[in-house]
C-alpha cells in the first residue's frame, strides 16, 4: 500500500502530478497500490469522477496500470525510469561498443544531397497545403516495398522509426491495451509501449524471429497488437526466416483483429530477403528508416498500412508536425537515386565482423546469437558482473536489461566498427568475463 505518502490536490490535475511527483522521488514504488477511487475522493473531498479522471491521465503516461478489481498500481517499470538510463558511461580509453550506431565509413557524404535538395527548394519553395509526401521518394520507396512482396498501401513520412510506431500504436490502441513485443527487444520501444499506457506482453525470440507458441499465447491472452523486427533485430540480430514467417502468418490468421507492425530495421544493410508477415490481418503496417543505412541524424522513416491506418497516421500528423520537410525528404531521393550508399557491401561488412566474432568466442566454448546486422547478443549467467568485468578490461559493452522484459541475462556487443585485429582481444575478454565468474540461478 501507500505507506507514509499522502496524495493530495482538489483537481484531476493536481492528484496526478501528486502521484507522478511521488513516483519520481521514489516515496512511491513500483508496484505499490493506489487507493481505490472512491476512497481516495472521500479522502480528498473531491468528487469520484475527479479521482477518475486523474487515474485516467496517469495510465495515458504510464506511471500506473489499472487490473480489473485488483486496483491500480504504479507500474512496475514506470515511464518516468527510462531503460535508456540503463548504460555504461564510458571513461577515456575504454572502447565503445555499446552505442549501436552504424559505421561512419559506410555512410555516405550528405553534401551533395542537401545541396541538390536546398536548390529545389530556392527555385520551388515549399508553401502550407502541399502535399506532405515528395511524389519521387513515394514512388521510390513503394517500388522497393513491391519488391520485397510487402501488400499495396499509402506512404507516408515520419520522423524516424520510433516516431512511426508511436502514430500506428496510437491510432488502434487505447491505454491499457496489451502489445506484444519481442523479448529482448528494442530498449526504446519497451519504454514507448507503457509510456503510451499500454501493458508490454514478452515473446520470446531466437535467430528465427519471434517464437509462434509465444506470439500465440499472447494474442489468446488479449495482446491486440504485435511487433516484429523482420531484419538485423536489435539486440539479437534476429531476421524471419521464410519458415518462421509462414509459422507466424499462421498464428495471425487465427487472430486477424490483431495490429500487426513490422519494423524493417535492416533495410539496405542486409542481405538476407525480407519475409513480410503483414496482409493477413486487418490492420498492418511496415517501417523503414534511413538510420542505418543513411546516418542516425536523417531523422526519416517511410511507412505504408491499410488504408484506414495510414489514413489515421496522417490525419493525426496534420494536427502535430504537419509534415517531415520535404528538404530533408528530398536529399533522401538524391541519396537513394545517386547509389550513394552500396547496400549489398555494407551487409558484407557488417556480416564479416559479426562472423569472426561469433566465430571467435565460439572457439572459446561461447554462444553468440547475430544472424543479421551490426550487433552481436552474448547470454551471459550474470549480467552485471560480465559489464563490470570487461569495462574493467577496456571494452564498454551494453548490458542486456535495456532489451530484456523476462528474457535470462545478457550483453550486447556492437560490431560496426570493428577491425580484424579487434576480435580476438574482444573474444577473450568475454571469455575471461564469463569464465571467471560463478554461474548465478535466476528464477
Amino acid at each position: 500500500m501507500l505507506g507514509e505518502y499522502r496524495i493530495e490536490g482538489r483537481r484531476a490535475a493536481e492528484i496526478a502530478a501528486s502521484v507522478e511527483r511521488a513516483v519520481g522521488a521514489g516515496d512511491l514504488q513500483p508496484g505499490h497500490v493506489l487507493p481505490p477511487m472512491r476512497e481516495l475522493a472521500a479522502d480528498l473531498g473531491v468528487n469520484p469522477n475527479t479521482v477518475a479522471a486523474a487515474y485516467r491521465t496517469l495510465r495515458e503516461r504510464g506511471v500506473i496500470e489499472t487490473a480489473g478489481r485488483r486496483g491500480s498500481r504504479v507500474r512496475p517499470k514506470p515511464a518516468t525510469t527510462a531503460r535508456d538510463h540503463i548504460r555504461v558511461d564510458v571513461p577515456p580509453g575504454v572502447r565503445n561498443v555499446a552505442d549501436g550506431n552504424p559505421d561512419p565509413a559506410l555512410l555516405p557524404s550528405l553534401a551533395a544531397a542537401f545541396a541538390v535538395a536546398a536548390g529545389r527548394a530556392d527555385r520551388e519553395p515549399v508553401m502550407y497545403g502541399e502535399a506532405a509526401v515528395d511524389a519521387d521518394l513515394a514512388r521510390l520507396a513503394r517500388a522497393d516495398l513491391d519488391a520485397d512482396g510487402v501488400p499495396d498501401g499509402p506512404v507516408v513520412v515520419t520522423s524516424g522509426s520510433l516516431d512511426a510506431l508511436e502514430r500506428v500504436l496510437a491510432a488502434h490502441l487505447k491505454p491499457g491495451d496489451a502489445v506484444a513485443v519481442e523479448d529482448p527487444g528494442w530498449g526504446s520501444l519497451l519504454d514507448l509501449v507503457p509510456a503510451l499506457g499500454l501493458r508490454a506482453v514478452p515473446v520470446g525470440v531466437d535467430e528465427e524471429g519471434p517464437d509462434p507458441d509465444d506470439v500465440e499465447r499472447a494474442l489468446t491472452a488479449g495482446a491486440r497488437a504485435l511487433i516484429v523486427t523482420s531484419r538485423a533485430q536489435n539486440p539479437t540480430g534476429a531476421a524471419v526466416t521464410a519458415r518462421r514467417a509462414r509459422a507466424l502468418r499462421s498464428v495471425l490468421r487465427t487472430h486477424p483483429e490483431t495490429l500487426l507492425i513490422e519494423d524493417d530495421h535492416g533495410h539496405r544493410i542486409v542481405d538476407l530477403p525480407l519475409h513480410p508477415l503483414v496482409g493477413v490481418t486487418h490492420s498492418w503496417a511496415v517501417v523503414r528508416s534511413a538510420a542505418k543505412a543513411y546516418g542516425p541524424d536523417l531523422r526519416l522513416a517511410v511507412l505504408t498500412g491499410d488504408p484506414v491506418t495510414v489514413d489515421r497516421v496522417r490525419g493525426r500528423q496534420r494536427l502535430g508536425p504537419g509534415w517531415v520537410s520535404l528538404l530533408l525528404q528530398r536529399a533522401v531521393v538524391h541519396l537513394w537515386t545517386s547509389d550513394a550508399v552500396d547496400p549489398r557491401a555494407v551487409a558484407a561488412a557488417y556480416g564479416l565482423r559479426r562472423e569472426a566474432l561469433i566465430a571467435a568466442l565460439a572457439e572459446r566454448g561461447i554462444a553468440a546469437h547475430g544472424r543479421s546486422g551490426m550487433n552481436v547478443w552474448v547470454p551471459v549467467p550474470d549480467e552485471t558482473g560480465a559489464v563490470a568485468r570487461l569495462l574493467h578490461a577496456g571494452w564498454a559493452v551494453a548490458p542486456g536489461a535495456r532489451f530484456r522484459i523476462g528474457a535470462p541475462p545478457g550483453i550486447r556487443i556492437t560490431i560496426s566498427t570493428f577491425a580484424p585485429h579487434d576480435v580476438v582481444p574482444m573474444a577473450d575478454a568475454v571469455a575471461s568475463a564469463i569464465g571467471s565468474m560463478p554461474e548465478r540461478r535466476y528464477v
